[in-house]
């Protein structure tokens, strides 16, 4: 299993708009394969930093969720909304694996 870790840069002005951006992902990844593990808001302290994970059984996985997600229609109306609102300045991506007992 590999974990997708994303790190955004948010307008703090704009919470409302990545909000909905966000909660537009959840079921997108989930029907395409992956597991969500949620996208995290800023509540204290940094105000323009929000973090999302989720996970898919293997890289080659995640990669089929790449393609199917760059010509799935939900999907590119989400990053659309982004673009509009422009409420996402920039983001990070790393993949993690877990590590359980």
């Amino acid at each position: 299993m590999i974990t997708c870790y994303l790190r955004y840069t948010i307008d703090p002005y704009k919470l409302a708009e990545f909000e909905e951006y966000a909660k537009l992902w959840i079921p997108l990844v989930n029907r395409l394969g992956g597991t969500h593990h949620g996208y995290f808001m800023p509540h204290e302290g940094t105000n323009n930093i929000a973090l999302a994970l989720f996970s898919f059984p293997s890289l080659a996985a995640y990669e089929e969720y790449r393609v199917k997600m760059a010509e799935d229609a939900e999907c590119l109306a989400a990053f659309a909304l982004a673009e509009k609102t422009r409420c996402i300045a920039s983001y990070e991506r790393s993949f993690m694996r877990p590590v359980f007992e």
